[in-house]
C-alpha cells in the first residue's frame, strides 16, 4: 500500500509534536524542518485540527500542539482519517469507478482484505510509540 503525501506529512507532525507535548509548533517551523510545503502541511494541520487530534492556538506564544495525549491517537486511526479521500483502487471509489471487470472481479474482496489487515497493524501501535524524542531534534 502506498500512502499519500498528505498522510506522510500528517504522519510526521504528529510524530514531531509527540516528541515534545508542553511545545508549540508553528506550521512555519515544521515545514522548515521537514522540508515540505508549507501550504499543503496548512492542509494537513486543518484536518488534523478538525479531527481533533491538533489544538492550535493564534497569536503571541500560539502554534500547535497535540489535541490529546499520544498514547490515545491510533497511528491506523490516523491513516483512515487523512487517506479517507483516497480509494485503494478506481472500483473501491464511492462512484464505482470505471473499471471493466467489477462484475466478475475476483481481486477486489482480496485487496479490500489486504487493506484491513495492513490497517489493523498500524492499530497495534499509537502516536506515542512512534514519537520523534526532543533530542533528536535539537540536532
Amino acid at each position: 500500500m502506498r500512502l499519500t503525501a498528505f498522510t506522510d506529512f500528517g504522519l510526521r507532525l504528529l510524530m514531531r509534536l509527540a516528541g515534545e507535548p508542553d511545545r508549540a509548533f508553528t506550521t512555519d517551523a515544521i515545514a522548515v524542518e521537514f522540508a515540505v510545503s508549507r501550504h499543503h502541511l496548512t492542509k494537513v494541520v486543518g484536518a488534523l485540527a478538525a479531527a481533533g487530534l491538533l489544538a492550535s492556538q493564534r497569536g503571541a506564544g500560539g502554534g500547535i500542539r497535540l489535541g490529546r495525549p499520544a498514547a490515545e491517537i491510533s497511528i491506523g486511526a490516523v491513516v483512515r482519517l487523512l487517506e479517507d479521500r483516497q480509494a485503494l483502487v478506481e472500483c473501491f471509489r464511492a462512484d464505482g469507478g470505471a473499471c471493466t471487470l467489477t462484475a466478475g472481479c475476483r481481486l477486489k474482496g482480496r485487496l479490500a482484505a489486504a487493506r484491513e489487515a495492513f490497517l489493523a497493524e498500524l492499530d497495534r501501535s499509537t502516536l506515542a510509540d512512534c514519537a520523534y524524542p526532543a533530542a533528536a531534534s535539537a540536532a
